[in-house]
């Protein structure tokens, strides 16, 4: 068995870069300062290679994550659930869609570059996701005069834009003529020593224990570091246990197959319906047509002397009341 099948789900801008075709942009937009529009595209610097596992029933049927509410003791729809933030101890303020998208920030597809600063003055604390930048169209040139000078004057840029409705602060690097974009924390994400009661520095040690130390770190020291000894050894050893197990026929189970879901089910008899209402507008004669009925019964002759019975109209929840998961209800502005 290979590893392919047991590895975690890829987000969207990941699927792009492992796309058969070859890598591909999730976004693409310009870098802009001045009077300096530069055309780029964003690749996702990292990809994840853990091995992806799932939770299932002891006959390996996997299973699903439902919105319960404890109060009704039932399953609830996503238009019975409401969006809440908790004030107080179980005093919740609704946020809608629409409060959500008042404050979204403006589309844009500009990388605002807003002001240059010495590497030195960026705390690698702060770095959150990497991106890979790279010229879009014909702007290759200019991209890599960009990066030369940011490398040759160790400056980085720091900048803002937007992707999928929120607002990124970004510091872009440039390296080996490279451009990459660093997503930045808040200030207030990142933990000083004083929260982790880190002690006070106590002062100079004795320079036996120092010159111990030195001696130690050169000896550990190389010149650099190889790829190599990057390696997530217990990924490799998970894969090597489920390909072992899988070849040796153990602990391995087969879901059942799953019922044919009702919905569905129902679904398919009123797109036969659906057709036979069409063949009959048509003039088809009964005795060509297929006879369909969505409950799998063949009219009778009271059923033809009957009028058709009005369909019962689906209640639906109100759009001013909604079931949240706490079982109470709230208002929909």
């Amino acid at each position: 068995m290979g590893t392919q099948g047991t590895r975690r789900a890829l987000r969207p801008e990941e699927q792009h870069a492992e796309a058969p075709s070859g890598p591909r942009p999730f976004w693409s937009g310009t870098i802009t300062f001045g009077l300096v529009s530069i055309p780029v595209n964003l690749y996702p610097g990292v990809r994840s290679t853990g091995v992806r596992t799932r939770m299932l029933t002891a006959d390996g049927t996997p299973v699903r994550r439902r919105y319960f509410c404890p109060n009704d003791e039932k399953d609830l729809e996503r238009d019975e659930i409401v969006r809440g933030y908790e004030v107080e101890e179980g005093q919740w303020v609704v946020v809608t869609d629409e409060d959500l998208e008042a404050i979204a920030p403006r589309k844009s597809r500009d990388i605002d570059l807003r002001r240059f600063v010495g590497l030195d003055e960026l705390d690698p604390f702060l770095f959150e996701n990497t991106y890979v930048l790279t010229p879009g169209g014909e702007s290759e040139k200019a991209y890599r005069l960009l990066a030369d000078v940011m490398e040759r004057e160790s400056k980085a840029g720091i900048a803002t834009f937007v992707m999928r409705e929120k607002e990124y602060l970004v510091a872009i690097l440039a390296e080996k003529g490279i451009l990459r974009a660093e997503t930045l924390r808040f200030a207030d994400e990142v933990r000083s020593p004083r929260d982790v009661e880190l002690p006070e520095h106590g002062g100079k040690a004795p320079a036996k224990i120092v010159a111990g130390f030195v001696d130690e770190i050169e000896k550990a020291s190389k010149s650099d570091i190889s790829r190599e000894e990057l390696s997530d050894e217990r990924t490799k050893k998970l894969e090597q246990l489920i390909e072992r197990k899988h070849r040796a026929g153990e602990d391995v189970i087969t879901a059942p197959s799953a019922p044919a879901d009702e919905e569905e089910a129902e679904g398919r008899a009123d797109v036969d319906l659906m057709e036979a209402i069409r063949r009959s507008l048509r003039g088809e004669s009964a005795a060509r047509a297929k006879p369909h009925h969505a409950r799998g019964r063949g009219p009778t002759e009271s059923d033809r002397s009957k009028p058709a019975p009005s369909r019962a109209r689906k209640k639906t929840p109100s759009a001013r009341t909604r079931t949240a998961s706490t079982g109470t209800k709230a208002k929909r502005r």
